[in-house]
């Protein structure tokens, strides 16, 4: 498998998976559900506090970069770490074929932590803000290079009518513009390239300037140590999503006090 197919690859399974899901629960019967659920937990408002970086925390088992990252698994005992930590949201991947996750990871975080919740997925229609909204969600993750300009709004559209925030990620100029040009509170700059998987610090340095500084910046991918927070804390980032250096952390709790300075 060469490394470009991988995103061709995830997008192709996922459209299995979502047809499957319809097959299961028609989108009637989805949106019907959704009536009397508890209000969602604020997460924009989570991740982007004055003068400090926050943390969104990243529970996956695999990804296709990596394979399996953590062996000893425990989804809720990583939720637990997480809250005892202090982070400020938590990122759960739900992606079953290439990160080993699943919807019901949601709710069951949920049950354990008392901030908010980010589903990381493959998000590429309306079905799916409902679905994440079902299980559980607070926010949603938006892959610009996935969407059209028309999609991305609808789905942001959607998502505002479910209190749904959602994080939407850009790696390159041409993703941002787009982005820019649709007024989303929250950017992600992701310096993994999806299509190659290689990870490029460079990309949040040359995207983060080009930002508005009234837009909450999220940057994802290859954040390893202090030293890594401390400049993006110096940028200027509100917040940032790490996830593999905890999942191969053999001691979850500290590896976050000791990247995070706290």
């Amino acid at each position: 498998m060469s490394k470009t197919d991988i995103l061709k690859q995830i997008v192709a399974k996922k459209k299995e998976r979502i047809l499957l899901a319809k097959q299961a629960l028609s989108p009637e019967e989805l949106i019907a559900k959704l009536a009397g659920l508890p209000a969602t937990r604020p997460f924009k408002e989570a991740i982007s506090k004055p003068k400090q970086i926050s943390l969104i925390a990243e529970i996956k088992q695999a990804s296709p970069s990596g394979g399996i990252i953590r062996q000893n698994f425990n989804l809720e005992e990583i939720a637990r770490f997480y809250q005892e930590a202090g982070v400020q949201a938590v990122s759960v991947l739900t992606e079953e074929d290439f990160f080993s996750g699943n919807l019901a990871y949601l709710n069951q975080v949920k049950n354990i932590i008392t901030v908010p919740i980010l589903r990381k997925d493959f998000i590429l229609e309306s079905y799916q803000v409902y679905e994440s909204r079902y299980f559980g969600a607070d926010a949603i993750l938006l892959i610009a290079d996935l969407l059209t300009k028309d999609k991305l709004l609808e789905l942001m559209q959607i998502a505002d009518s479910l209190g749904l925030d959602y994080l939407v990620e850009v790696h390159d100029e041409k993703e941002l513009k787009k982005v820019l040009s649709l007024k989303v509170p929250i950017i992600g700059i992701n310096n993994r390239n999806l299509r190659t998987l290689e990870i490029d610090f460079k990309t949040t340095e040359k995207l983060f300037t080009l930002i508005p500084k009234d837009k909450v910046v999220v940057v994802e991918s290859g954040i390893k140590n202090s030293q890594d927070v401390l400049f993006l804390k110096i940028l200027g980032a509100s917040s940032v999503l790490i996830g593999t250096a905890f999942m191969e952390a053999a001691d979850i709790k500290s590896k976050v006090e000791e990247v995070m300075g706290w």
